[in-house]
């Protein structure tokens, strides 16, 4: 008051400026405080672990154990199968089309054959048709918790996550510095260049901007599986008509126009006529075609249940047993160069630890850095040598059965 009396109506208007601005930012002050002591919600992928000896479900935020819950999984005929899945569907209300319209709340499924959980009765052992039963309470607070395509493994004995490194899981891509030079021409068309760059410095390099990665909120499910390669007969037949003899059709016979090529190449390389495959032979032939052994896996990609990827990747020691590993890579924030990766063997011991696991995979330079530029927090990497195609297909991610 003293001050509008000594000022006027322009001391008025700046003491009100004063307060305002002064208000808004006690305001602002008060705001970002309790913003700062709030607690940030964990981004780090929830995933599911489901024992069918111990008759438990365990939900898992990375590491860590969050919830633990009784199941109730399939009875004698019609046993759960254990394996690889991930959440495909969810209602709150459903009801069997399968089993006399039973009521089935709180449903998550599994699998588009009937697979899933549910609210049910536990009566302390396997009694359902195959789904896996949860508690109501439980199933409602499950279902408040996940997503669509999250990740649920389902194994015969025991089972918990354990922290991996290894330089053959992908990390966030990191660009090399590029640079663009400035030529001449494109000074001289841009009036805001002109004048202020010297001829001298005609080639001034610029950074180029990486574009950032539009899918960073929507986890990737990878799948790395042995292939089957061509008959060492095939490769020896394609090899031969490609050179100029004519082995005939390329279907693993080895029958008289085979022979004859054979023939053939062995009298012009100066090697006896024998018409025989032998392995000095077979090695010479490929030398000489150029021809480089394929590799004898394959990886795969899908997002949002759709495939966006595929790439050869080879597996060490291919003939010993692989069994079944999901690794998944935890929370990261784009700009980050590292990202902790986690890992569950769905399989128990069968093909070793899953760390161990990762020192027979391959992945070629170029192949790495495609996955690195993809890379999502949430992703997955399944590593099997079992079959996934019987149950993949539009609408699911990759779904590993083993048993």
């Amino acid at each position: 008051m003293f001050q509008v009396m000594r000022t006027g109506r322009l001391g008025l208007l700046f003491t009100a400026a004063v307060f305002s601005v002064s208000t808004i930012s006690a305001s602002v002050a008060r705001d970002t405080t309790a913003d700062a002591g709030r607690e940030q919600p964990d981004e780090t992928p929830l995933h599911m672990l489901v024992s069918i000896k111990e008759q438990k479900i365990k939900v898992y935020r990375g590491l860590d154990l969050i919830e633990v819950s009784p199941i109730s999984s399939g009875k004698r005929g019609h046993s759960t199968p254990t394996g690889v899945f991930s959440i495909l569907e969810k209602r709150r209300k459903h009801f069997s089309n399968l089993y006399d319209n039973a009521p089935m709340p709180f449903m998550q499924r599994l699998t588009w054959s009937g697979i899933a959980l549910h609210v049910g009765r536990l009566p302390g052992y396997p009694a359902s048709h195959g789904c896996i039963r949860l508690p109501r309470s439980f199933a409602k607070s499950l279902y408040s918790m996940t997503e669509r395509g999250m990740h649920v493994v389902v194994t015969r004995d025991h089972a918990e996550p354990v922290s991996v490194r290894h330089g053959v899981l992908p990390q966030p891509y990191v660009p090399a510095t590029e640079v663009a030079s400035l030529s001449g021409q494109t000074i001289a068309s841009d009036p805001a260049l002109r004048g202020a760059i010297r001829p001298a410095n005609l080639q001034a390099s610029l950074p180029v901007a990486q574009p950032e990665n539009p899918y960073f909120d929507r986890p990737l499910r990878m799948i790395i599986t042995p292939q089957k390669l061509p008959s060492k007969r095939r490769v020896l037949q394609r090899l031969l008509n490609q050179m100029g003899y004519n082995a005939g059709p390329v279907d693993g016979v080895v029958g008289r126009k085979t022979r004859a090529a054979i023939r053939l190449y062995q009298e012009g390389a100066d090697l006896p006529v024998t018409g025989r495959i032998t392995d000095a032979l077979v090695a010479r032939i490929h030398m000489e075609a150029g021809y480089e052994k394929p590799q004898n896996a394959i990886l795969r990609v899908r997002r949002k249940f759709s495939d966006i990827y595929s790439a050869p990747v080879s597996v060490k020691n291919i003939d010993q047993e692989i069994g079944t590993h999901v690794y998944t890579a935890l929370d990261f924030e784009r700009g980050d160069n590292s990202v902790e990766w986690i890992a569950v063997s769905a399989e128990g011991e069968r093909g070793g630890q899953s760390d161990e696991l990762l020192n027979r995979i391959e992945i070629p330079k170029k192949v790495a850095t495609e996955l690195a530029k993809m890379l999502t927090p949430g992703t997955s990497l399944t590593i099997t040598d079992r079959s996934f195609k019987r149950n993949t297909g539009l609408g699911t991610d990759f779904v590993v059965i083993t048993r």
